[in-house]
């Protein structure tokens, strides 16, 4: 673009004089101005500066204190995913809304992101209250440092502690396995039909046995945990504690509470599997296969993926044959189904 400008030039007068005089020249000077780029505004700028100070922080951070740096960038990280995933639902939501979609009708990587969002999120709540004031994330490091496992949710472990945390409750959930087999064999006078009272006789003393049971063999006995003694409405306290520990859910609430959660709890898994059908085992990642049978009751960090895909595929063989009915039975196979299953690999 050609542009046009004003300049001074100086005359010397007729004659020969001294004076000068001043006159305005129009110059043309051509000039050309590119119009693709635009003034840098002062937000980007900002923005700019911080991320450059902030890695410099870190930089100071690694280098001078790298046990403080880990425990730094675990939680500048998880506090970066926990900030995806809280987007992530709320995407979910407004499509349930505009759409009339209910829980049950999503697919199943939505209906997991939901479920496990909402779980985190309780978890965190206290640690995101104790944070939110200026510099108060220095009392969050403390805290990872000294209780990690309790405070603090999967998004903020390091990998070592992942694997590790993963293992301390998956050993609370064998600690109570016993109970919740005694409790069936101390329950099963009140099973009116004898055949079904020796199936289950059966299958219980395999698992004791240290036997892994066949998903036909646990079918037989379904008819028993649609009514008394073994439904989710008739079971007694403590074996409604025991399920509650093996599902993490606090024990240490009345009766009807511990009824309804375990009930919800195990009604959302099975919508799960009946979305997990539709899509297929085979389409999940390696980690979310993992993930699935970890919340289903085996403990899958010591199993190859092609184990975990086998166990899960068994398990939906399961909950697919089973009625809402029989959510109990969907229950108490967290421990029938998990218990043995690694020791009949390894036979």
């Amino acid at each position: 673009m050609a542009l046009y400008r004003t300049g001074t030039c100086r005359l010397t007068t007729d004659g020969g004089g001294r004076g000068l005089r001043q006159c305005l020249v129009l110059l043309y000077q051509p000039c050309h101005l590119s119009t693709s780029q635009k003034p840098q505004g002062v937000l980007p700028l900002i923005t700019s500066k911080v991320k450059h100070l902030n890695a410099k922080y870190e930089r100071f951070l690694e280098r001078k204190f790298p046990k403080f740096y880990i425990l730094y960038s675990t939680f500048m990280k998880g506090a970066r995913m926990l900030w995806i995933d809280g987007k992530e639902v709320t995407r979910i939501r407004r499509r349930m809304k505009s759409q009339g979609i209910q829980y049950h009708q999503l697919p199943y990587g939505d209906m997991e992101k939901l479920r496990q969002f909402r779980r985190d999120l309780i978890k965190a709540t206290p640690v995101i209250i104790i944070s939110a004031p200026p510099f108060a994330n220095y009392l969050v490091f403390v805290l990872m440092y000294l209780f990690p496992r309790q405070l603090l949710i999967r998004h903020f472990w390091t990998p070592k502690q992942q694997e590790e945390f993963l293992e301390i409750y998956h050993n609370k959930r064998k600690d109570v396995y016993e109970d919740v087999l005694d409790g069936l064999l101390q329950s099963l006078p009140s099973v009116t039909e004898r055949t079904l009272q020796d199936q289950i006789r059966y299958l219980v003393t395999q698992v004791q046995q240290g036997i892994h049971p066949k998903v036909a063999n646990i079918e037989q006995v379904r008819t028993a945990f649609s009514g008394p003694p073994f439904c989710m409405s008739n079971l007694d306290v403590y074996q409604m504690r025991s399920l509650s520990r093996i599902m993490f859910l606090t024990p240490h609430l009345p009766a009807f509470f511990l009824q309804r959660r375990l009930r919800s709890h195990i009604f959302e898994i099975h919508h799960l599997d009946h979305a997990l059908l539709q899509c297929g085992v085979q389409e999940l990642a390696d980690e979310e296969v993992k993930r699935a049978c970890y919340i289903r009751g085996l403990n899958s960090a010591h199993l190859s993926i092609e184990d975990c895909r086998k166990w899960l595929r068994c398990w939906l063989q399961l909950s697919e044959t089973l009625k809402e009915s029989e959510a109990s039975l969907l229950l108490h196979s967290m421990v029938l189904l998990s218990a043995n299953y690694l020791q009949s690999l390894e036979r």
